[in-house]
């Protein structure tokens, strides 16, 4: 029986039944001895009525379709020379795979459509039960060379093994590919740009008088909504819209049609902004904390290299996602650049500050130096002065014990060297608080009075922190001012 539906007339004796070729009739009684079977149909003996049974066999053997036809496969299929094939193109777009902005490549996933008209492929659909197109492989057919200017890489997959062939000799080829294609990127406001992208069809070799290529359908917004509900994925990119037209460019002698499909897209900047913009402005705002920190110590060096650095790794990581054969400086980059030039004037105040106090503390060390020589010198003349009367008022009562005087003058004498050490020890005692006092008056004479380079340092401390906080300002203004103009264009 046949593949295809359709109707077939039984002749059984006296009796005439219809069937489906995809139903089933029952109580069929079987063809007379007589009767003869041939090419696909079943003959009685009235040679009117017959058995007629369709496949697309009988399509292919009809059109003769075979790979060494060469009326189907070497050129074009015309019957007049001064015809050219017209075909229609039709493009959807299933996947945004990946953008590579370093160097400016575009994977899509897209299903491509072509119709153009065979002249040599015709049937009747009324003699071969109603059958209105069939399926060949592409082998059997010739097809035009129909490319995409801007691919840089060819698709790996193999393309479709299959053609469509309509009874009025239309013929239908539908693959779908996925295709590296440049791009030419703007990324002046990158993370927040729009990109657009062109798919450019063109035939290889012919020219438009011998294939004039057209877009099937002439309304973007036909393309866009097309588009937009075949699309599956689209990772960082969101699809905005998708615009189709034709130009006609200079060939090698000769005018070809260009069909071009534009694909508009927007990054989604969510990320960047989390993980670049937002820890670079955080940077900035450390830096400015650390003026809190002393100067007299090296943390705060310290610390304001650390953040210099973090600042230069995320650099590192924006060179390695923008192009370089960018036109303009994107405004990322610049805001890099100028955060990274504010955090290094901070670093070379805190260390002009730093070299400052350093230089106070030599002249201060050599001054003390000068000065702690003489009040030790007096110090020791003030304590031996003290230690000498211990001395002999430790003598005298010894003297005087061992001596063979009466009982009452030596008990006299006792006791005016017991005076004379109480006295000593007093003036001991005295002279210690004196020191103290001394040392303390010392101290608050340094607090009310800092030397030079000290005074010099504070103030180019506080003058910097002035200008460095104007400077921050003017910055992120002008930063804003770059935006908006940008978004004027």
């Amino acid at each position: 029986m046949a593949s295809a539906c359709g109707c077939v007339r039984v002749e059984v004796t006296s009796q005439v039944q219809y069937k489906s070729f995809c139903g089933y009739v029952s109580n069929v009684e079987l063809p007379d001895a007589d009767k003869q079977k041939s090419n696909g149909t079943i003959t009685g003996d009235n040679e009117d009525e017959e058995e007629k049974v369709c496949n697309f066999q009988d399509i292919v053997n009809h059109l003769n379709l075979k790979k060494d036809e060469f009326k189907y496969t070497m050129s074009r299929p015309i019957i007049n020379n001064k015809n050219y094939t017209e075909v229609l193109i039709t493009i959807r777009l299933y996947a945004i795979l990946d953008m590579r902005e370093i160097d400016q490549t575009l994977i899509t996933y897209i299903w491509v459509d072509l119709v153009w008209r065979n002249e040599y492929i015709k049937w009747k659909q009324d003699d071969f039960c109603g059958i209105e197109y069939i399926t060949i492989p592409t082998s059997y057919l010739w097809i035009p060379d129909i490319t995409i200017e801007e691919m840089t890489e060819k698709d790996k997959a193999s393309p479709s093994p299959y053609l469509s062939i309509h009874h009025n000799g239309q013929v239908e080829f539908r693959n779908d590919q996925v295709v590296l294609s440049t791009c030419k990127m703007h990324v002046y406001k990158f993370p927040f740009d729009t990109q657009s992208c062109n798919l450019s069809f063109k035939s290889i070799f012919h020219d438009d008088k011998e294939i004039y290529l057209r877009n099937n359908s002439n309304q973007n917004s036909t393309v866009t909504e097309l588009s937009r509900k075949m699309m599956h994925t689209q990772y960082e990119w969101l699809f905005i819209d998708m615009s189709v037209n034709n130009e006609v460019v200079e060939g090698y002698g000769f005018n070809q049609t260009v069909v071009i499909y534009t694909i508009t897209m927007k990054r989604r900047s969510v990320l960047y902004v989390a993980n670049f913009i937002l820890p670079v402005l955080f940077f900035l705002l450390l830096d400015l904390s650390s003026f809190l920190i002393s100067d007299t110590g090296g943390e705060k060096l310290g610390f304001k290299v650390t953040v210099l650095l973090a600042v230069t790794v995320m650099q590192l990581l924006l060179n390695e996602i923008l192009p370089s054969s960018s036109d303009s400086i994107p405004l990322i980059a610049v805001y890099c650049i100028g955060i990274f030039a504010l955090m290094l004037l901070s670093l070379l105040e805190a260390i002009l500050v730093k070299h400052l106090i350093e230089k106070e503390d030599e002249t201060d060390g050599d001054r003390s130096l000068g000065e702690n020589s003489g009040n030790n010198q007096g110090g020791h003349n003030f304590y031996s002065c003290f230690r000498e009367i211990r001395r002999l008022s430790h003598h005298a009562s010894v003297d005087e014990v061992s001596s063979h005087e009466t009982p009452s003058v030596s008990l006299s004498r006792k006791g005016s060297s017991s005076i004379l050490t109480e006295v000593s020890f007093a003036l001991e005692k005295v002279s210690d608080e004196l020191q103290e006092t001394r040392k303390t008056m010392t101290l608050l004479s340094s607090n009310r009075k800092s030397g030079y380079w000290t005074r010099m340092a504070k103030k180019v401390n506080k003058i910097f922190l002035i200008f460095y906080l104007t400077a921050v300002t003017v910055f992120l203004a002008y930063m804003v001012s770059l935006w908006n103009s940008a978004e004027g264009k």
